[in-house]
């Protein structure tokens, strides 16, 4: 079954990867605030931490304000595609970051800039600007 395409544009590739980088950063640093800087650089399971608190915040900022630490830095929004322009639900937010934690999810992805991630919980990521247009139209 075809899926329709976006009445709006996506964010670029380049504004995804500086705000991942940015969440990530983000996310060791906690880890090294609560092991402390000798606990992260000797504990083996410091990266997993790491990918822990990024799931764990990126879900509930993205449910509550519409995206991670990373993505409201870099000015980036995760909407509904329903029409809605609402940010996801928990369960879907987390769900969608499982996937991106999965890799291959983000790096299949569609013509208007979705990936597997974004196809299998309705979302897609746009620019900050997009939702001050009014109904989210191109322009």
């Amino acid at each position: 079954m075809p899926v329709a395409e976006l009445p709006f544009e996506t964010a670029s590739w380049g504004r995804r990867i500086l705000a991942l980088v940015v969440d990530w950063l983000a996310s060791n640093l906690v880890v090294v605030a609560i092991l402390g800087p000798s606990g992260w650089s000797t504990s083996r399971g410091s990266g997993f931490y790491a990918l822990g608190v990024f799931v764990v915040e990126s879900s509930f900022f993205m449910a509550l304000l519409g995206g991670s630490f990373g993505q409201l830095a870099t000015r980036l929004r995760v909407i509904r595609v329903d029409g809605s322009r609402r940010p996801l639900a928990l369960l879907m937010a987390l769900a969608r970051q499982v996937l991106i934690c999965l890799v291959i999810p983000p790096i299949v992805f569609r013509p208007d800039g979705r990936g597997l991630h974004d196809l299998a919980t309705g979302s897609a990521t746009v620019p900050l600007a997009v939702l001050r247009l009014p109904g989210g139209a191109r322009g």
